[in-house]
């Protein structure tokens, strides 16, 4: 059985967790290892379920509660040489990192059994880093805080299963907010975030008949809502496999500041 939680998804803090039960990845720790323990007790996991933490930049809500994992959970904490060379001075983990440090390798980093391939994506970040995770023959892909969908990114997208994948705003919603205009451009620069739009676009070229699950992440709280942004995507996703957006059952909104449920991505 593989299994994916969403503990949290957005700008209030970032982290997921992919595993078996018995071991297992987490991506990002923009939460406390002390808020997420809880949540993986009430689902029969620990801090032994999970391996290793895979950062995907340098942002605080990604790193925030980084400190307390490395102190808690005393687990490595994987990246690449440029990005942990900015963990290494950043305020909120210059003081835990260097005893937990791993470096991801060029192509693929095996990591207790987990084949993790990272690939670049366009973000205004010292670096930004999407993952494919392969277990037991079984590939998840994820992508959050993307200003640009690249070829790379599609391509790897569509060897897998499962795909998260930011849908982070409502361009009417952004134009029509209270932002200031340099916040607004800085979204939407192609180094920022996507649309729900552009989520879409994107899920169109992802889509193989292969693609069992679709969630989606890092919706903004001010320029978005879950329905807007479902209701992008399942269009996209109705044209793309021939049938009413209201039969599919296979994508979902992650919630923005609480654990989602324990979605089974496979069956044993």
């Amino acid at each position: 059985m593989i299994e994916f939680i969403s503990f949290s998804s957005g700008s209030c803090g970032n982290c997921y967790y992919i595993g078996d039960g018995k071991k297992g990845l987490l991506i990002d720790a923009g939460v406390s290892a002390r808020t997420i323990r809880p949540v993986l007790a009430e689902r029969g996991l620990s801090f032994d379920s999970f391996s290793a933490i895979l950062v995907t930049h340098d942002h605080l809500d990604h790193i925030r509660g980084l400190r307390s994992f490395c102190r808690m959970a005393r687990k490595p904490v994987y990246a690449t040489a440029k990005l942990h060379a900015a963990l290494a001075t950043h305020s909120f983990t210059k003081d835990c990192i260097a005893s937990y440090r791993k470096f991801l390798g060029e192509s693929v980093t095996e990591i207790d059994g987990f084949k993790v391939r990272h690939f670049e994506v366009p973000h205004d970040a010292t670096q930004t880093l999407g993952y494919q995770i392969e277990i037991d023959g079984y590939r998840f892909f994820i992508m959050t805080d993307v200003g640009r969908v690249t070829d790379e990114a599609v391509a790897l997208a569509r060897e897998c299963s499962t795909v998260v994948i930011e849908s982070n705003y409502d361009v009417d919603m952004l134009w029509g907010g209270p932002y200031p205009a340099e916040l607004k451009m800085r979204i939407c620069s192609g180094n920022g975030h996507i649309s729900n739009d552009e989520c879409a676009e994107a899920l169109k070229r992802i889509w193989h008949p292969s693609l069992d699950h679709i969630y989606l992440c890092h919706l903004s709280e001010n320029n978005n809502t879950p329905q807007a942004a479902y209701r992008a995507s399942s269009a996209a996703l109705a044209e793309a496999m021939g049938v009413a957006a209201e039969e599919l059952d296979r994508l979902v909104c992650l919630p923005r500041t609480r654990p989602s449920q324990t979605f089974i991505l496979k069956q044993d």
